[in-house]
């Protein structure tokens, strides 16, 4: 049972990093950041997508909880 739920988290978890990170592809971030900071757009793009994830992620995983008893 546990090992159940420990797969159930962890593809929530994958798939919500994917969603996350087809979801930022949407956004212009070389409007909002300084030229010439590549390296630092790159680690502020990553932990977005990846604090993104963890928070819908911990929704989903709340409301499933919930759902079961």
């Amino acid at each position: 049972m546990a090992l159940t739920f420990f797969y159930v988290r962890t593809g929530i978890y994958m798939m919500c990093l994917l969603v996350s990170f087809y979801a930022m592809q949407a956004l212009d971030f070389e409007k909002l950041l300084k030229k010439n900071r590549v390296m630092e757009a790159r680690v502020l793009y990553a932990l977005l997508v990846i604090s993104l994830a963890w928070l819908s992620a911990q929704f989903l995983l709340g409301f499933l909880y919930r759902l079961q008893g």
